[in-house]
């Protein structure tokens, strides 16, 4: 089960970073969140949690991640970029089931 996650993961960071970013959302806040580093948070999160175990440190801050996408993806008004947040959300919480899931 781990490793079909990981496979799942794997291929949704393939399809981030096959995506455009949404265009007017580069020095964009949105509910006190800038958009560039959630993307780039998101990502590297999940990179870290697919080459191994992250820090007690690094999963309170996943955790955190996490939930801040359930702040900013209801204020995005944008399709494109309602999507492509999604996605990443989507990808986050992957990762954290992932390293929840490794922890027991």
């Amino acid at each position: 089960m781990l490793e079909e996650k990981l496979d799942a993961l794997a291929q949704m960071m393939a399809e981030h970073v096959a995506r455009p970013f949404p265009p007017g959302f580069r020095s964009l806040d949105v509910e006190g969140r800038d958009m560039v580093m959630l993307d780039s948070d998101a990502y590297a999160y999940a990179a870290c949690v697919y080459e191994g175990l992250l820090s007690e440190q690094a999963c309170v801050r996943l955790t955190r991640l996490t939930s801040a996408f359930g702040t900013v993806l209801p204020a995005i008004d944008d399709e494109y970029a309602a999507k492509y947040y999604t996605h990443l959300h989507n990808m986050v919480v992957l990762s954290a089931e992932i390293e929840s899931q490794r922890r027991k």
